[in-house]
């Protein structure tokens, strides 16, 4: 079943991940674009970032395990949860 999902990135100020920005931008335009990101980005102090996904769990555990900025040095997933948003 669809739902909608919170995912929060931590950042430890490691530089590494900024290589594999790019292309994980470009990722979540398409997914934006096909309307499975709802929003994405980073906080404005830069130490992590939020995005917010429509699909199913098993849709979002696909995304997060085809793109390597997820495991990339400095980034760390703190948070993966459903979210039942009464606005949508």
């Amino acid at each position: 079943m669809v739902g909608v999902y919170l995912l929060e990135l931590a950042f430890d100020g490691s530089p590494d991940r900024l290589a594999l920005r790019p292309a994980h931008r470009e990722r979540l335009r398409v997914l934006h674009e096909a309307g499975r990101v709802v929003l994405a980005g980073p906080y404005s102090d830069e130490r992590g970032a939020l995005l917010v996904f429509d699909v199913t769990a098993e849709e979002l555990d696909a995304i997060v395990e085809d793109d390597p900025y997820y495991r990339a040095p400095g980034v760390k997933i703190v948070r993966q949860e459903e979210w039942n948003p009464i606005f949508r």
